[in-house]
């Protein structure tokens, strides 16, 4: 990418000569190579450098106008800056968006800004070839891993604006997915998957990932149906966090505004869940390998507590919506054509101590799930409501039967409330950090 200092000197300049006062720009470029295998042989490399750059400028009636282009050079620079001054005088007078108050205040964390150096494709090719080629290996029911991928990322992020803001970040990361499929006389299909992802490709915990793979898969080869009825219900931390993000527009504080929500900006002090359950949004969490110190809007991020034993403490905010709900930033505004509000990195972990432990390995009618499917149609966000099926497997005295096939179905809500217990060990998930967690009372239908 161009040097950031370039961009701002050359955006500044231009700005000048076009008489443009007020202006901010966000950019971010990646450069990805990534793999996929079938059968020994590769079955599509891919290799992209995509580049995005938003441009947004105030005319002197303090109305704005945004414009997007993929071009950072001079010429570029100019094009995108009178485009979008051209734009500001038709844009909305009501709620106009304006620079982050803390756009140019000191980053909460100092992250090393590095990035590792690629490997060649034929590396990535060698290494997802022999992963799948052991997967195969690993129980003579596993047939094929259909879904499965191997990539390397770089990524480039900026922002700056007319005033003092400046500011760039690089990051690295690797990631491997793994998805197996069995074949067996007279029973269905059955399949697992698991995913890593790490700062680099030597660092990534392949064989974990193939053993979890693995063990999942031959773990749902005995399966039995289900009676439909009421359970208690173990979310795995993918689960949960799947959840959890499908109805995001509980701390989103665009969606509040937007009346998009099941929260409302009175909701903020009500206890929302039971006391057992706190989570944060943290982005700068240390297993964070994606970790972003400033949003869209050169806001840095930060952790921000959403839910503190059971109580709804916190929004997820832009400079917008900050402004409006008379708070903070918060560092989740992503520019775009408008400015949007999204999560980072989910941290979920206990409230208070719960009165009795449980644990997998001495429970008894419980159902353990591990992976919720179809939450595009299953889930009515601003109803609460959900019916998904899933993955997973009876507990029966410790003992896991994996499930035919069954639904889960409830008010999230109502799950949050109906938490009993919160493990303390935690898990990585491409979502956030997150612990097992046990919910009773939940609706399960069976075949």
């Amino acid at each position: 990418m161009t040097k950031i200092e370039d961009i701002a000197t050359h955006a500044r300049e231009i700005a000048g000569q076009l008489g443009i006062k007020k202006f901010d720009i966000y950019g971010a470029t990646v450069d990805e190579s990534s793999v996929q295998v079938d059968g020994g042989e590769p079955k599509q490399v891919k290799a992209s450098n995509r580049s995005s750059v938003t441009v947004r400028v105030w005319n002197e009636e303090q109305t704005m106008g945004v414009t997007s282009t993929t071009d950072v050079d001079p010429k570029g620079l100019e094009m995108a800056l009178k485009t979008a001054y051209e734009a500001s005088f038709f844009g909305v007078k009501e709620n106009v968006p304006d620079f982050s108050p803390e756009a140019d205040a000191p980053l909460a964390a100092d992250i090393p800004s590095e990035k590792a150096p690629q490997v060649p494709v034929a590396k990535l090719l060698e290494t997802l070839i022999g992963a799948e080629k052991e997967l195969l290996s690993a129980h003579p029911a596993i047939k094929g891993v259909p879904y499965n991928g191997l990539s390397q990322r770089d990524i480039d992020r900026f922002y700056l604006n007319s005033g003092s803001a400046l500011r760039n970040e690089s990051r690295s990361y690797a990631s491997l997915y793994l998805y197996t499929k069995t074949e067996e006389e007279g029973k269905k299909p059955r399949s697992a998957g698991a995913f890593r992802i790490s700062r680099s490709l030597d660092l990534l915990d392949l064989q974990g990932c193939l053993k979890e793979a693995a063990d999942k898969t031959i773990s749902h080869l005995n399966y039995q149906k289900v009676k439909s009825g009421k359970y208690t219900v173990v979310f795995s931390p993918e689960a949960f966090l799947s959840l959890l993000g499908a109805f995001s527009n509980i701390f989103n504080a665009q969606n509040i505004l937007d009346k998009q929500s099941l929260s409302t900006p009175e909701s903020l002090g009500a206890p929302i869940a039971s006391p057992l359950l706190s989570v944060c949004d943290d982005a700068l969490h240390p297993a964070n390998v994606g970790a972003e110190t400033f949003d869209g809007e050169g806001t840095p991020t930060r952790r921000v507590s959403l839910i503190e034993e059971g109580v709804l403490t916190g929004f997820l905010h832009s400079a917008g919506t900050a402004k409006r709900l008379n708070a903070q930033p918060t560092g989740h505004g992503n520019m775009g054509a408008k400015v949007t509000v999204g999560s980072h990195f989910y941290h979920v972990f206990p409230g208070k101590p719960a009165e009795k432990e449980c644990s997998l390995a001495s429970a008894d009618n419980v159902i353990f799930i591990d992976d919720l499917q179809a939450l595009h149609a299953g889930v009515k966000a601003l109803q609460g409501s959900f019916s998904l099926p899933f993955d997973g497997w009876m507990v029966s005295n410790g003992k896991l039967t994996s499930i035919d096939s069954a639904t889960v179905a409830g008010d999230f809500l109502e799950v949050l409330k109906s938490i009993v217990f919160v493990e303390q060990e935690a898990e990585l998930t491409p979502g956030g950090v997150c612990p097992r967690i046990w919910v009773e009372g939940l609706s399960i239908t069976g075949e």
